[in-house]
């Protein structure tokens, strides 16, 4: 995958992740970050735990997020150094 599809992909499922939150709808942001794990290479996806409860939401988002964000942007080196 290009950089710039990469990009393209990973900005609308930001704002699908953030769209979800305002709505108050942390379930579809959490299969949002579910989506975007799944655009990384294999040997840098998460092994994201299935969410249990209602009450693990807050804690998935909040140990997961900034994991995932930090992987995006390991991987858009990766890209531009190709």
């Amino acid at each position: 995958m290009s950089l710039q599809k990469f990009d393209t992909v990973i900005d609308r499922m930001e704002r699908a992740f953030d769209y979800a939150m305002n709505l108050g709808q942390p379930i579809d942001a959490i299969k949002v970050l579910y989506s975007m794990n799944a655009q990384l290479p294999d040997d840098m996806q998460l092994d994201m735990e299935d969410i249990e409860s209602e009450s693990m939401v807050k804690q998935f988002i909040s140990e997961y997020k900034p994991q995932l964000k930090s992987l995006i942007l390991e991987y858009r080196q990766r890209l531009m150094n190709f």
